[in-house]
């Protein structure tokens, strides 16, 4: 039985439990996530650190665009997932095409409800939920060029970075 079951039912059982502190809360980045997407997002990041994977979400890239999770594998490689949170949000948004000259791969993350069948089979899928994410298949790899693959990982260093110092210092005077 996963952990955070074994909790809501001791919660359950016991009247001096707060229950606030005891459930597993997803938070949002910068509040613009649904709350499907917010668990999604969670998942994805946990089954890419498992992996040995440092991970950014809401990356701006140099296109203007923002990815909603970048990852950084120990020997450099750098995969993006997409989020999307019901079919409705697929068929309206086609920027993800834009996402693959910034990546080694790009995979999809979706609900495992989800109609599969509509994602390209050139791009990974992963099911994912608030606690971890499946890969059930790997896309096709496009390996960056030189040039894109610095830029990409001085966006990514410097994101995390200033992230790191709004976390210690949050009076610092900058936003991300």
């Amino acid at each position: 039985m996963h952990m955070s079951v074994k909790r809501r039912l001791m919660v359950n059982c016991s009247p001096k439990v707060n229950l606030a502190q005891d459930l597993d809360p997803v938070v949002a980045f910068d509040g613009r996530q649904s709350a499907m997407t917010a668990e999604i997002q969670r998942g994805v990041c946990r089954a890419l650190r498992a992996l040995g994977h440092s991970v950014v979400t809401e990356l701006s890239l140099a296109n203007g665009r923002r990815a909603d999770v970048v990852g950084l594998s120990p020997g450099g490689d750098i995969w993006i997932v997409e989020i999307k949170s019901c079919l409705l949000d697929f068929q309206t948004d086609g920027k993800w095409t834009e996402y693959r000259s910034h990546c080694d791969r790009l995979y999809f993350a979706v609900a495992p409800d989800f109609p599969c069948h509509v994602i390209p089979n050139d791009a990974g899928l992963m099911l994912a939920d608030r606690y971890g994410a499946h890969l059930v298949r790997g896309p096709v790899e496009e390996r960056l060029s030189a040039a894109r693959r610095k830029a990409m990982m001085l966006t990514f260093a410097r994101a995390a970075a200033l992230r790191l110092q709004l976390h210690l210092d949050p009076g610092c005077g900058f936003e991300i």
